[in-house]
């Protein structure tokens, strides 16, 4: 049995305590509360807002929907420019969904695309540089299209590793194996390792149709490769994360036995921190818009709850492959909006975001806990048709049984 606890015989202190208080019993929302980095936002390093701004350089063909960039890399920094690598679509029309899609119409926003990049000297202004990874011949891995790259530099070379799918996305849903290219410099050229790194989970296993989102981290001397799988089937998907270690880039990567190890975020995004990993989780799940963290890189808690998190981040991390149990954090990358303009124009255009989730660097704007969102931003949220019909019959349910 647990041992009786004395009622406290005085109240809470007026001076919020710093550590937590072992004098007293406390609720479960005060325990939960110091089980965070910090008791208040503005003292924990892994709590920040998110800032955005415009990348300028990049041409989105009057935003018509024939052009759309998305899912960037982790931005690295090699002979004196920032890097990053991203998605890349440019064809003739706007995606038509599956059923319309052909060899030059795409299917959805990322189909019939291939991997480029681009750099910049300071992060703002941005050059494209052309394609990195092309969509190889049929019936290679990722002819029909490779999507959602991140990048590795290891031992002197770099490794992209990305989604390439043998048919349109949405016509078996995005059941496509994770490949890698390679090379001695991050301009190139590369080449196909012509092998899937990471392949599907058995037959009733929660990744058995799709390893999705590869984002490769050096820890503890070896790869961590973090990617997300979709289960529980069509149209109730769950989105978790998953890790796979390796000792090579191009394998074998053994998945790791407590997978899932995350139970939340559309994406992976992922950062060394002190000695862990810590991870933008970012949409869907029970555990969405926060910031964990897992001493191990594999066991994550919540460290903070957030807003207006970037989607599909790409943060700049300057010891991504080299951070040696002594993680820095990040201040900064490319993520993307995929609301650009309409759904029958649907692309997505890059944007930067700025935080301070940083043991280097001290902003206190961006640990603000309160964000004022003119009334327009709300209505824009407003009732849908249906909702509203059913408000409309509940009311005449009320008149109806008075």
């Amino acid at each position: 049995m647990l041992k009786e606890q004395p009622e406290n015989s005085t109240g809470f202190p007026f001076v919020l305590p710093k550590e937590k208080p072992t004098d007293r019993m406390l609720s479960r929302s005060m325990e939960r509360n110091y089980s965070y980095t910090a008791p208040r936002p503005e003292h924990n390093e892994l709590y920040s807002q998110f800032k955005y701004t415009e990348l300028k350089g990049f041409d989105y063909n009057n935003h018509d929907g024939t052009i759309s960039r998305r899912d960037p890399s982790k931005v690295i920094f090699e002979n004196g420019k920032y890097y990053v690598w991203y998605t890349k679509r440019h064809t003739p029309t706007s995606p038509k969904g599956a059923k319309n899609s052909n060899d030059t119409i795409p299917s959805s926003d990322w189909d019939l695309s291939d991997i480029w990049y681009a750099t910049s000297a300071d992060g703002f202004q941005w050059e494209e540089q052309g394609v990195a990874v092309p969509r190889p011949p049929k019936p290679n891995v990722g002819w029909r299209s490779v999507t959602t790259t991140d990048i590795l530099k290891w031992k002197g070379k770099f490794y992209l590793y990305y989604q390439g799918f043998m048919e349109a996305s949405g016509k078996r849903g995005d059941d496509c194996p994770v490949a890698v290219s390679y090379a001695d410099s991050p301009d190139g050229p590369w080449t196909p390792a012509n092998k899937i790194i990471i392949p599907n989970g058995k037959e009733g296993e929660w990744d058995q149709y799709s390893i999705h989102d590869p984002y490769p981290l050096v820890y503890k001397g070896k790869i961590y490769l973090y990617y997300k799988s979709d289960f529980d089937g069509d149209p109730n998907l769950v989105r978790m994360q998953g890790l796979a270690i390796a000792d090579d880039p191009l394998g074998p990567f053994e998945k790791h036995p407590l997978n899932p190890v995350i139970t939340s975020g559309h994406e992976t995004t992922m950062f060394p921190f002190q000695d862990g990993i810590a991870a933008l989780v970012i949409k869907d799940g029970n555990e969405h818009f926060t910031i964990q963290y897992a001493e191990d890189g594999v066991n994550f808690d919540i460290a903070s709850i957030t807003s207006l998190m970037p989607t599909a981040a790409g943060p700049y991390i300057p010891d991504a492959f080299n951070s040696n149990g002594n993680g820095r954090g990040i201040t900064w990358g490319i993520s993307h909006f995929v609301n650009a303009t309409t759904w029958s124009h649907n692309h997505s255009i890059l944007t930067r975001f700025d935080c301070d989730l940083s043991l280097d660097v001290n902003d206190p704007e961006m640990k603000k806990t309160i964000v004022y969102w003119k009334p327009e931003i709300y209505y824009k949220q407003g009732l849908s048709k249906k909702q509203k019909e059913r408000i409309k019959k509940e009311n005449q349910s009320v008149v109806e049984s008075k």
